[in-house]
Parts: structure tokens; C-alpha cells; sequence
């Protein structure tokens, strides 16, 4: 599925789709929204930050946020979005991102969301010196997941057409 495809899912529901990039020194930086306009009034549903690979082969995704009330199918739609996107304008079929230890029981779900999505584990990132880098780079400790942005969409496609239903 294609960026423009579901840019119109998303209007059918009322939904607009926004992304910005960003290049600077190489880098790639891109913010993904899932938004409503009523009235001249934007809501923000869902926002999904990240970034590009120095070598273009895949996207680090930094920040990913999803309002609790937010309406059916945001984040089917964030994560379909930042795929197609990665796979259609970047070239890249590779997606990491950590889960950040805030509290204990919160990370365990952050994991158990990303797993359901496509995402595995690669290792957890401490405090030991082996780690310092990887705290540096994502800000923090916590489990580091790869998946592939094409299976991921395609896993996502299936869902997607309950929206036309809806």
C-alpha cells in the first residue's frame, strides 16, 4: 500500500495524514501525524518522529505518540504511514526503535504492542559500557527492536480495509 493510498483511507474516516522531513548533515528527520481538521481547528491524533540511517538502509524511529481517546484505526494508520513511507520515498525496508524503561510495567507493554506489530528483540540496552553509544544515540536504556517495514505494512494491510467497512 502506497503513501497516497492511504492518505485517502484516512480521509474517508475524516483522518488527514501529514509529513514533514527535514534533511540536514545526511540525515533524514521526519515527523508522521495522523490529524482531524474541524472548523479550522487541527487535533493531533497521532505523531511518529524518527529518523533515516547514515547509510539510507533503514529508519530509527525516536518518538511515537498515540492520544488514549484517539479515534479507531490512528495507529494502524501511524504505523501503515511510516512504513509506505520509509519503503516508498527512502528505500528502506529496515525500522528500529527502543523501548524505553520509564516505569517497569509500562515497558513490558510498550514491548508486548511493538512484538505485536512485527517488531523483535534484539537486546536490552543497560548500563553497562558496551551500551554507552546506544544511550547516547536513543537518550536513554531499554529493549532495542528491529523489524522489516514490509512485513510489517503488509501484516498492517489487513487490517486496513475494515476502515472502508467502518
Amino acid at each position: 500500500m502506497k503513501v497516497e493510498e492511504l492518505e485517502k483511507l484516512a480521509g474517508a474516516i475524516g483522518l488527514l495524514i501529514k509529513i514533514q522531513v527535514r534533511e540536514t548533515l545526511g540525515l533524514c528527520f521526519f515527523r508522521i501525524v495522523i490529524a482531524e481538521q474541524k472548523n479550522n481547528i487541527i487535533k493531533i491524533w497521532a505523531e511518529m518522529k524518527g529518523w533515516t540511517y547514515l547509510n539510507k538502509q533503514g529508519i530509527q524511529l525516536d518518538t511515537l505518540r498515540i492520544l488514549s481517546k484517539a479515534p479507531a484505526f490512528v495507529s494502524e494508520l501511524i504505523w501503515a504511514t511510516t512504513m509506505a513511507w520509509a519503503i516508498e520515498k527512502k528505500s528502506s525496508n529496515k525500522v528500529r526503535l527502543l523501548a524505553i524503561f520509564d516505569s517497569e510495567g509500562y515497558s513490558k507493554k510498550l514491548t508486548r504492542y511493538f512484538k505485536l506489530i512485527g517488531f523483535k528483540i534484539v537486546k536490552e540496552v543497560g548500563s553497562s559500557p558496551e551500551d554507552l553509544l546506544l544511550r547516547l544515540v536513543w537518550g536513554g536504556a531499554g529493549t532495542l527492536m528491529n523489524g522489516e517495514c514490509i512485513s510489517i505494512l503488509k501484516k498492517l494491510e489487513k487490517k486496513l480495509p475494515l476502515i472502508e467497512e467502518s
